[in-house]
């Protein structure tokens, strides 16, 4: 996937400025895509001049002027055409599993502390998450959004994030008892 594909479905339901973007890869697409705001407003350049959107001049009274992008139908076609290519799997890289990966030579005590502070991580995005999910329901309980919510791509997107970070959650916790049921056995971790 290329970040283009990214900005593009965070455009698909309304104009937003290149800050709007940004703010939306925080608070849902970053759950699967990572993007600086620079690499943003540089991609929402590329893609205008590709007529993938198009923008339009704001002015505001006392703060700068702000252009607004909406795709265009050029642009709902790169997506069409994304969707419908096979998707790669992702590759997991993160610094703890290779901390991990040593454990049998490394101080335990110092490992339980970084999954210690992995799992404070993964409950609070967790908990972000759960948060989230439930605003977008509204007042639905999740069968029913799921059934008839309006954008349930999102949703479906946002639990992938909440279900990640409880998994990572659950495997520190899993680690950490393993590091000290060992400690405890006298064993080498």
């Amino acid at each position: 996937m290329a970040l283009r594909h990214a900005v593009l479905a965070a455009l698909l339901d309304e104009e937003l400025s290149g800050y709007q973007v940004t703010k939306a890869f925080a608070a849902g697409v970053a759950n699967f895509w990572h993007a600086l705001p620079q690499q943003v407003y540089a991609e929402l350049a590329r893609l205008e001049k590709e007529g993938l959107v198009a923008g339009r001049e704001v002015v505001q009274e006392g703060r700068p002027n702000k252009r607004l992008f909406r795709v265009t139908g050029e642009g709902l076609a790169e997506l069409e055409g994304f969707a419908a290519t096979a998707a790669k799997p992702a590759f997991l890289r993160e610094d703890l599993l290779v901390q991990v990966q040593a454990a049998d030579h490394l101080d335990a005590g110092v490992l339980t502390e970084r999954l210690t502070e992995r799992y404070a991580f993964a409950e609070a995005k967790a908990a972000l998450f759960e948060e989230q999910l439930r605003r977008m329901r509204g007042g639905l309980d999740e069968a029913e959004f799921l059934l008839r919510g309006a954008r349930v791509g999102p949703y479906l997107t946002c639990r992938r994030g909440r279900d990640f970070e409880r998994a990572n959650r659950d495997w520190c916790r899993d680690v950490m008892d393993v590091l000290r049921a060992r400690q405890a056995a006298g064993g080498e971790a």
